[in-house]
């Protein structure tokens, strides 16, 4: 337990700094006269890009390499793009997933009281999943190192490493023994998505599984290719407990899961090294909406409650384990009420919901 943590905050772009200000808030509230949590303020993203030619300053990545939490808000403006025509928003986001190694990049997937599912007949409590993608390697690690040749040819390469797709497959049989199973059987399992049937790298994915799996003889286990997935998690969601899978699919399926159970709004993520720990709602910056009240913070909220749950399980400080539980109670709570969102058909502001929040934390001291 530590007397004083330090939590670097990024506000980013669009509606970035009206979510992590709601996330902030939601926290303190939470804590009340306990808080021992120090929020400092760094710049990094497309907006920092436009005014100053640089979209991630070095005085902000080393911030966020020596403090004990990164919180952040949202990156990218479509449109503010490097020559190479990638987003210089993103750039904060994936610099510290892979200098900083946080491999595991952990999605739940979960359908609250309150929300209209799209999905025909599914209620609350029979969505309640992970997501477990691996973070610093796939696809996504050819971001910055890929071949472009005379406007002709252009080339990505996806890398899979022995120890890399291990330690991912280790965290997600961990995950599900600590997990209440799925929803529709109360089976704990992890499910391989990949697509070994084609490709000489996920086939690699999967025998590495394979080879983890008799570890953990607890749980059950199954592999699901990522086409047939897109299915799956649309006509039988409650059949998951934990999905792990390479970098790419697992950025695709998080957004389709996302969307059954209400949207981006509600889909908080936290990627997490042996170190570091980053935490972030899945949505993008929605610059459309920014400025106007009516951005959607629970996930940014819940995924502040992910901090402090993993920063009070690291430091055996229940202080914050406790005050990550009262956020997810009144969340459910607020939700269950009707306190919804314009996205979530509601007609709340990211201000009201705020208060409504904190109010009910404060009743908890």
């Amino acid at each position: 337990m530590k007397d004083i943590y330090e939590i670097a905050v990024v506000h980013g772009d669009g509606i970035g700094p009206e979510v992590c200000a709601a996330a902030v808030e939601v926290v303190k509230a939470a804590l009340g006269n306990r808080s021992h949590l120090n929020f400092r303020e760094y710049p990094a993203g497309a907006e920092h890009f436009l005014k100053t030619g640089e979209s991630f300053p070095e005085p902000t990545f080393n911030a966020c390499r020596n403090a004990d939490a990164i919180l952040h808000g949202a990156g990218g403006i479509p449109g503010v793009v490097h020559p190479d025509g990638t987003e210089a928003g993103l750039d904060f986001t994936l610099r510290l997933r892979f200098e900083l190694d946080l491999y595991a990049n952990i999605r739940p997937i979960r359908l609250f009281e309150g929300v209209a599912c799209p999905l025909a007949g599914v209620k609350a409590g029979e969505i309640d999943y992970i997501i477990l993608r691996e973070n610093s390697e796939g696809l996504y690690a050819a971001r910055g190192a890929g071949v472009q040749l005379r406007g002709e040819l252009a080339v990505d390469s996806l890398v899979q490493t022995r120890s890399g797709v291990e330690r991912i497959v280790r965290k997600a049989f961990k995950l599900a023994r600590q997990s209440n199973g799925a929803p529709r059987d109360g089976v704990k399992r992890v499910t391989c998505c990949d697509k070994a049937n084609v490709l000489r790298s996920y086939a690699f994915f999967r025998s590495v599984f394979d080879l983890v799996a008799p570890d953990y003889p607890d749980i059950e286990t199954e592999y699901v290719l990522i086409d047939a997935m897109t299915m799956h998690l649309v006509l039988k969601p409650g059949h998951f407990n934990v999905i792990v899978t390479e970098n790419m699919f697992g950025d695709i399926i998080s957004d389709l899961g996302a969307a059954t159970i209400g949207g981006m709004g509600l889909a908080p993520s936290a990627e997490l090294g042996d170190r570091n720990g980053f935490f972030q709602a899945a949505h993008g910056s929605a610059p459309d909406i920014a400025g106007k009240g009516i951005a959607n913070p629970y996930g940014t909220v819940l995924s502040a409650a992910a901090m402090l749950d993993w920063l009070g399980t690291k430091h055996a400080d229940r202080t914050l384990s406790e005050a990550a539980t009262n956020i997810r109670n009144v969340t459910n709570a607020a939700l269950a009420s009707g306190c919804l969102s314009a996205d979530l058909r509601g007609s709340w502001k990211s201000a009201d919901i705020t208060q409504f929040l904190c109010e009910r934390l404060a009743r908890l001291h």
